[in-house]
């Protein structure tokens, strides 16, 4: 395989990964929120101690998966910020579509 198609290949691929990993670490944030005001609500309640517990260790477990999320999804960012400035540098990849979608995905998941 040449190093064009090579390149191309990588960016495809970082390129889902990097979408893929953004929206599961909306989705974890999203779950945090949820489980906050779950557990603010038993709290106001004044819900059984096990339902507290039990909610604030689910909320615990899904500040986890942000931090863990958060760490995959820079790395692949970084990878994906590496493979555009090799592409940018091979005249034949300045104006491909792989490079252009990966462009794009950059500027969607470092919001």
């Amino acid at each position: 395989m040449s190093d064009v198609a090579s390149l191309r290949k990588q960016l495809k691929i970082k390129t889902g990964s990097a979408k893929r990993l953004y929206k599961e670490h909306r989705l974890y944030q999203k779950e945090a929120e949820d489980l906050k005001r779950k557990l603010d609500q038993h709290i106001a309640d004044n819900a059984e101690e096990w339902d507290i517990k039990n909610t604030r260790r689910m909320l615990e477990e899904s500040g986890k998966m942000i931090t863990d999320s958060a760490t995959r999804l820079g790395a692949v960012v970084q990878e994906i910020r590496d493979l555009v400035v090799a592409a940018e540098q091979n005249p034949e990849l300045a104006e491909d579509e792989e490079l252009m979608k990966a462009r794009e995905t950059l500027e969607e998941v470092s919001v």
